[in-house]
């Protein structure tokens, strides 16, 4: 089995309005990938993510494929692990 890790993660651009936060919540649960996502005032997205690192990858590459999002840049770091048991909106 493949070692865990979390990620929080900020994400700046045309992120919001745009689906992203419905495509990240299914994709990541398609992924077996737990953690939460939601939009801040400030027009960004943020995201904690956890599930192997190879996963987190193909959810951000997903989303940056996604038409009409535009990600303009992305501040990620490794957070300690968490239990959870689904992946949400707040």
């Amino acid at each position: 089995m493949e070692d865990k890790v979390r990620k929080h993660i900020f994400f700046y651009g045309r992120v919001q309005g745009v689906g992203f936060r419905y495509y990240s919540v299914n994709k990541a649960r398609q992924l077996g990938l737990t953690g939460w996502v939601r939009n801040l005032y400030d027009g960004s997205v943020e995201m904690e993510v956890q599930g192997p690192e190879r996963f987190i990858d193909e959810l951000i590459i997903f989303l940056q494929n996604r038409r009409f999002v535009e990600i303009d840049d992305i501040k990620a770091k490794t957070v300690p692990i968490q239990d959870e048991y689904d992946f949400d909106e707040k």
